[in-house]
């Protein structure tokens, strides 16, 4: 069983639509922040910490992938007008047969990843863990619903509860090709495994955790300090 985490994967096909007109020029993960890129930012949190990083390009992917090999990852995907989860069922990735930290490109995180993998592990390494932060004013995503053993019973972006999906999970793909259907989106692969009692909440919280976004061509900063509860 694995003890610590070896292998990340950093999501960063998309097209950055709220964060135009920056992203008609640059994709999303190469918007500027802290006199560097998103995506710089992202892998130097997990750099040393994690192994194995891998990104998934698709949005002007040739620009973004020249810009991540500067930084010696492990392996750039292409996803390009594929969904967010394309990759874990026709990617090399499918072998991998122990935990993988999922990541998106634009969710900025401060994380300790040791009591993180030791929850997963005390779960019983479930196909697939979502790590939740505690809601923000005026960013929209999805709500998390659990019970009290952490077992999600519902995703929803119109009911309201006291958590909130990060962007950040840590999943077993093979458990997942064993376990689900083939799909190419993450809402899809979680309805998935909540009807059969597999998708879990985790109680470790980001100590910060910062969702980036553009308005009136200006860059914004989310910020929420989080702590374990």
């Amino acid at each position: 069983m694995a003890s610590k985490i070896d292998d990340a994967i950093i999501l960063a096909a998309g097209r950055g639509i709220r964060m135009r007109p920056l992203t008609d020029n640059l994709p999303k993960a190469m918007a500027p922040f802290n006199g560097s890129t998103l995506i710089y930012e992202g892998i130097k949190q997990i750099r040393d910490k994690i192994k194995n990083v891998y990104i998934t390009v698709g949005h002007k992917k040739s620009i973004l992938a020249s810009h991540v090999i500067e930084k010696n990852v492990s392996a750039v995907i292409n996803t390009n007008k594929k969904g967010n989860a394309w990759w874990i069922y026709n990617s090399l990735l499918k072998y991998i047969d122990k935990p993988l930290l999922v990541l998106t490109c634009d969710n900025l995180i401060k994380l300790d990843f040791n009591s993180l993998i030791e929850e997963y592990i005390n779960m019983g390494s479930p196909h697939c863990m979502i790590v939740p932060t505690k809601p923000i004013k005026g960013i929209s995503g999805d709500y998390i619903f659990k019970t009290k053993k952490n077992l999600i019973t519902k995703l929803s972006r119109k009911s309201k509860s006291n958590l909130y999906c990060s962007g950040i999970q840590i999943l077993n793909i093979k458990l997942i090709l064993r376990d689900t259907n083939k799909c190419n989106d993450f809402k899809i692969l979680w309805k998935q495994l909540i009807n059969k009692k597999l998708l879990y909440c985790s109680n470790t919280l980001p100590f910060s955790w910062y969702s980036i976004d553009i308005a009136s061509s200006r860059l914004v900063i989310f910020y929420k300090i989080s702590i374990s509860f």
